[in-house]
């Protein structure tokens, strides 16, 4: 049930309520604070853009008193929106945006409804970029988000630049989490604003206290200087000569309570088990009336509101809620879990909350699947599985099959966030479960999932062996999306074997399915599937099956279907050499992602990316995004790593780097274990390039002969070239197969020059000096050797200088290291050279002429110039010149 929440909920001030003998409405040493909050206010209604804050502190540190200050200035000038989360087992599934569409977001109220979770997405921002309607948006206490609410916050946040609002955010840094960090990691930029409230000074307390210097000691020794420990210690013991001062913090809330009248403490009691704030129906059906509280609120505990009752401060319920008996909480969670469960639209949520407290193991199994399928939907996927475990633990109470379908559930949601190892103790669970019942059909629905999540644990084997069997199982009962998906799957895994027409086959059978079943939706996988295989196999419509299953997923939100078809085809179209077709792809679907906040996926497709980046001679930034997606090898093995780690490995053989043979031999390892052509033929191409490097022949071989073994029967032309043109670079006779592809069969045909030209067309400089300085001719090895220079690709360079001494060149240039070290911008050579050219006013085309490099590799220089320079554009490169210590030839 969705339940507003006022911005004067939880309190956490040095301002304290009636009879305390404090100061009144105090805000202590939170100007700078406040005024920032205000000048961002200002600079919103004035139409000169928004603004976030991110307002951290540790609890009772007055977070909340001060939003409560900004807002009395801000609500003559803005629509004030509030929202806030609440310390549940699991929080509420978009709770706060709930709490917000309860205050006037029409917009956001009717996406809620919906509960598509891109709507609620558009919805938010929505109201906050009406230019008629500057708005101030709190959300408070977001260290208990939700994921679907952190994933709204951040979307919204990185967008307000020209919006006319202000989002706030507050939180504990203490209590920040991994997905909270995540959030805070992506608003940056000079509309995010940090706000880290201290605790306050001694001399605070002491004008506080009313007291001097002296008697304010203990006070603050005590308290440390928070101020909602300051406002409860001397709400208890006042503040005259031979005031004792109370042991702890929980002690002076309790001091508080225990002064109050026996019916007013049983009261308090009972709300202390309601988290955040209790709507004025459920207190009214919890306590018989309210009047009940009136010593309460006298006394400051607590605040009556027109539309809620809540506690001055959460610490304080904790306090009095933490030294209630078991029995005494057990009792009370049962009275709110009675009152929700009497509701018409009672918040699943809060009332597995209460049945948990309560010990109501019935009621947590009857309400606990409807709460996470509510969460499941909009996204929450993590508050979805601690929902079904809460379940889970009361397996006993559950029928068999239907146990099995909520750890099938739990599976989809672990897999949802890409935890493989939880998915798959939860399926093969619900798969024991199947086979004890007998159902076949049962059963091969259970093993559907299994054979993607062993394929992603590396297990390659196991999967293909449970997606054999789903088939076998599902195949008999008839056409069916079950035996669609099981088909789907099977040729995947089939692919993954190296066996791409096979798959290819079961593709077209399972996309036949699909059709015959006329449901649009169910097509998606199956046409992704034959997409991806006609792809690899350079079937011309390989790219429209993947562009129209991503069509047909788009258009029922299948955001991982979605995801997937922007990753296969970035996969296969590097493994075809096609880096163009596959930067447009990434930054395509990556575009996706951050409309849609998938994050999970980014790394997938940036992993790509960056090998593209590497192709194209940019390997310092490539090898940077590469160590990052892939990780440390004690951190575990995402499909990141599955994807990039080959990449690195042969990026850091390439620049000689101190842990190349390191992360090769991870790289060996991890390919191995996949038993995969994608993992395996760019691994032991990096050891090949790497034992050639390192002029071990007899190694280079041995790699050679294993990567025979693999080239045998692969359908991929390129895969199967590019270990011939090894082949002869070590020195082996090696005849131009029938249908070999250029650039290799040049290379092949000893055509090196026209090998060169066409890998400097490509884009691809490595290859490029590569076939050049196997020329044996001095001028072609000059170029050769200049390229691996700017490159930064010290192995071959050192080869090459060999070669060039070999070939009787007396004076061989040493290298770029110098000039690199020694200008302010740490531009290489040749991007010095370009540097030159574009204060000269030349054009890419001219620069490329001048060069002899291919335009596309100018291009590329230009952007690392301007990105090392720290500029957008070719004008702000050249007055960055003019005002660096670069020095430009005139001529």
């Amino acid at each position: 049930m969705a339940r507003r929440t006022c911005w004067c909920r939880s309190g956490d001030s040095p301002s304290v309520g009636a009879g305390v003998g404090a100061m009144a409405v105090a805000l202590l040493e939170r100007d700078a604070e406040l005024d920032l909050l205000l000048d961002r206010l200002e600079r919103a209604v004035t139409g000169r853009g928004g603004s976030v804050v991110l307002l951290s502190g540790e609890a009772g540190i007055g977070k909340t008193t001060l939003v409560r200050s900004f807002l009395e200035r801000a609500r003559d000038r803005a629509r004030v929106l509030l929202g806030a989360c609440d310390d549940l087992l699991s929080p509420r599934a978009l709770g706060p945006l709930r709490d917000v569409a309860q205050d006037g977001a029409d917009r956001l109220d009717r996406a809620l409804r919906e509960g598509d979770r891109d709507a609620v997405l558009a919805a938010t921002l929505a109201e906050l970029a009406d230019p008629a309607r500057p708005t101030v948006l709190v959300v408070e206490d977001v260290h208990w988000a939700d994921d679907a609410t952190l994933d709204v916050l951040r979307h919204v946040g990185r967008r307000l630049a020209s919006a006319p609002s202000v989002l706030v955010l507050t939180f504990r840094d203490e209590e920040v989490g991994e997905s909270l960090r995540r959030v805070l990691g992506a608003l940056s930029g000079p509309t995010v604003h940090r706000v880290a409230l201290v605790r306050l000074s001694r001399a605070a307390v002491t004008r506080w206290a009313g007291g001097t210097h002296l008697t304010s000691a203990n006070l603050y020794r005590l308290t440390g200087g928070n101020p909602f420990y300051v406002s409860e210690v001397l709400a208890t013991s006042g503040t005259g000569p031979g005031t004792t001062v109370p042991a702890t913090v929980v002690d002076a809330v309790l001091a508080r309570v225990r002064r109050l009248d026996d019916d007013t403490q049983a009261a308090l009691e009972q709300l202390s088990v309601v988290p955040g704030a209790a709507e004025l129906s459920l207190a009214r059906t919890l306590l018989g009336g309210l009047e009940v509280l009136e010593p309460a609120e006298r006394a400051g505990m607590l605040e009556v509101r027109p539309d809620a009752v809540a506690f001055r401060h959460e610490l304080a319920r904790h306090a009095l809620e933490n030294t209630l008996p078991a029995s005494r909480r057990m009792t009370l969670h049962a009275h709110v879990l009675a009152a929700l469960r009497a509701r018409p639209d009672g918040d699943p949520a809060r009332i597995v909350h209460h049945a948990v407290g309560a010990g109501d193991d019935d009621a947590v199994v009857e309400h606990g699947p409807a709460a996470a399928r509510a969460a499941g939907r909009v996204g929450s996927f993590r508050q979805e599985i601690a929902l079904l475990e809460h379940v889970l633990d009361r397996s006993h109470l559950l029928a068999p099959a239907d146990h099995a379908a909520l750890l099938l559930a739990c599976s989809t949601a672990h897999q949802s966030i890409d935890a493989q190892a939880p998915a798959l103790a939860a399926t093969e669970a619900a798969v024991r479960i199947r086979e004890e019942l007998g159902d076949p059909v049962a059963l091969g629905e259970a093993l559907v999932p299994l054979g993607p999540i062993l394929w992603s644990l590396l297990r390659p084997h196991e999967a293909a062996r449970a997606a054999r069997r789903a088939v076998d199982l599902l195949g008999p009962s008839g056409d069916g999306p079950t035996l669609a998906v099981a088909l789907s799957w099977h040729a995947w895994l089939t692919a993954e074997a190296g066996r791409h027409e096979e798959a290819l086959a079961i593709s077209d059978a399972a996309l036949g399915t699909a059709q015959r079943l006329g449901v649009a939706p169910v097509e998606a996988l199956p046409r992704m599937m034959r997409g991806s295989q006609r792809l690899l196999l350079d079937a011309p419509d390989g790219t429209a099956d993947l562009q129209e299953a991503r069509r047909l997923a788009v258009a029922v939100g299948h955001h991982v279907f979605v995801m997937y078809t922007y990753i296969l085809a970035a996969r296969h179209l590097c493994v075809l050499g096609r880096f163009d077709e596959v930067a447009d792809v990434v930054e395509e679907g990556l575009g996706y992602t951050r409309e849609r906040e998938l994050g999970i996926y980014a790394d997938h497709l940036l992993a790509h990316g960056y090998r593209c980046q590497a192709v194209r001679g940019e390997w310092a930034a490539a090898e940077a995004g590469l160590r990052r997606v892939v990780g440390e090898r004690d951190g575990g093995e995402s499909m990141a790593t599955r994807f990039g780690l080959p990449w690195l490995a042969r990026l850091l053989v390439r620049r000689g780097s101190d842990d190349a043979e390191e992360v090769l031999a991870w790289a060996l390892d991890l390919a191995a274990r996949t038993d995969s052509r994608f993992e395996l033929v760019p691994a032991l191409l990096a050891e090949v390039e790497s034992a050639w490097l390192g002029g071990d022949g007899a190694r280079a071989r041995r790699a050679l002969a294993r990567l025979d073994d693999l080239a045998a029967g692969d359908v991929v032309p390129v895969r199967r070239a590019e270990v011939l043109r090894w082949r002869a670079r070590l020195g082996e006779e090696v005849p131009v197969p029938d249908g070999c592809p250029e650039p290799f069969a040049s290379g092949l045909r000893g055509d090196w020059a026209g090998a060169a030209v066409r890998w400097r067309e490509r884009g691809e400089p490595y290859e490029e000096a590569l076939e050049l300085a196997g020329s044996d001719e001095v001028e072609a090895t000059r170029r050769a050797l200049a390229i691996l220079d700017d490159l930064g690709a010290v192995p071959a360079a050192a080869r090459v200088r060999r070669r060039l001494r070999e070939l009787g060149v007396a004076v061989v240039p040493r290298g770029p290291v110098a000039t690199t070290r020694t200008n302010p911008y740490g531009l290489t050579e040749r991007q010095l050279d370009i540097l030159v050219r574009l204060v000269r006013g030349r054009t890419n085309a001219q620069i490329a002429a001048e060069l002899v490099l291919s335009v596309r590799t100018v291009d590329h220089h230009v952007s690392a110039v301007l990105a090392k320079l720290g500029v957008s554009s070719r004008s702000e490169a050249v007055a960055a010149a003019a005002q660096g210590d670069i020095e430009i030839p005139s001529r």
